[in-house]
């Protein structure tokens, strides 16, 4: 007589009981794929980067050399990073979107705090048209000719207010911390009142310490998106005096636009300044500061987007 048995787990192999394949442990052959496929990814994002720092600190002499880009250094040199820290056009830009970025981050996050926590209290006032309002966003938006009349209408034009007010709030952020607020237990907030704290008392001391993962990483939503605008600026400003960083670096370094103070007839210490490096010297100030920031919200991501966007 045969007995067939019930697979064991010997049998079944390391795999747990309940868990998908993907789940489990690679082979050694599953993790080289996996090694070789970061290395690539990273090799892809980083080289590009290596040859634009490399071609802003390179003199003259080897960018003609190479023929353009620079991939092996052959003298370094700061003249680029010299004449547009000198107080030219360049310098005031960097100024310019550096406090667009602070004070609009600082007004989109508290506005988008305080509007995420009204609407995530369901006995607040008109609670589901407010709410059916932000939705609609998603769907239509204002368009190119009603905004610019809007910002001709209350005189903001050729003004930094337009650069922050028609963008203060964006709707995918206000449903992510919205999301997150209505995770929070009701039963907290109920004690609080009891006791006798008003609503800004509830947010301040109980909300906003619990939120702390959302709250910085639709901050860094907020300051990457000022920081890289300038669609507004090529709208709403006329006077370059107070265009943004990245609307130089569109104007002279995609575009290929002169600007006073960046030309190839400016000169450091008795030499010509390269245009080449110039221009890559603005790409790097450009993409700096999200560089320095970004790793240090990046670990709040998973705890912050996913749980505040993911429901159940």
């Amino acid at each position: 007589m045969t007995v067939v048995s019930e697979p064991t787990a010997a049998r079944r192999g390391p795999r747990r009981a309940g868990r998908a394949a993907w789940e489990e442990e690679p082979g050694p052959l599953g993790k080289a794929a996996k090694a070789v496929l970061v290395a690539a990814i990273a090799l892809a994002v980083l080289f590009p980067l290596y040859v634009v720092v490399l071609t802003s600190l390179s003199p003259q002499e080897a960018i003609t050399r190479a023929g353009g880009l620079v991939l092996v250094p052959d003298g370094l040199s700061l003249a680029a990073y010299q004449e547009i820290l000198s107080g030219g056009v360049v310098t005031r830009s960097v100024l310019v979107s550096t406090g667009v970025t602070l004070v609009g981050t600082l007004f989109s996050t508290t506005l988008t705090i305080l509007a995420a926590y009204g609407l995530s209290r369901r006995d607040s006032y008109a609670h589901r048209p407010l709410l059916f309002l932000v939705l609609l966003t998603f769907l239509f938006g204002p368009g190119l000719i009603p905004t610019y009349l809007t910002v001709q209408a209350f005189g903001l034009l050729d003004s930094y207010a337009s650069l922050i007010l028609p963008t203060a709030v964006a709707a995918f952020n206000l449903i992510v911390l919205r999301s997150f607020f209505m995770n929070i237990p009701q039963e907290i907030m109920d004690s609080a009142r009891i006791d006798g704290a008003s609503e800004f008392r509830i947010l301040g001391t109980i909300v906003l310490p619990l939120s702390k993962a959302v709250t910085a990483v639709i901050a860094l939503f907020y300051g990457v998106g000022y920081w890289n605008a300038f669609f507004n600026a090529f709208l709403f400003l006329d006077d370059n005096r107070k265009w943004p960083l990245q609307l130089i670096l569109r104007t002279y370094v995609l575009e290929g636009i002169p600007i006073p103070g960046a030309g190839p007839t400016d000169t450091v210490a008795g030499g010509p300044v390269p245009t080449l490096a110039v221009k890559m010297a603005v790409v790097v100030i450009a993409v700096l500061p999200v560089l320095l920031v970004y790793p240090f919200v990046q670990k709040h991501f998973t705890k912050g987007v996913i749980i505040g966007a993911v429901k159940g």
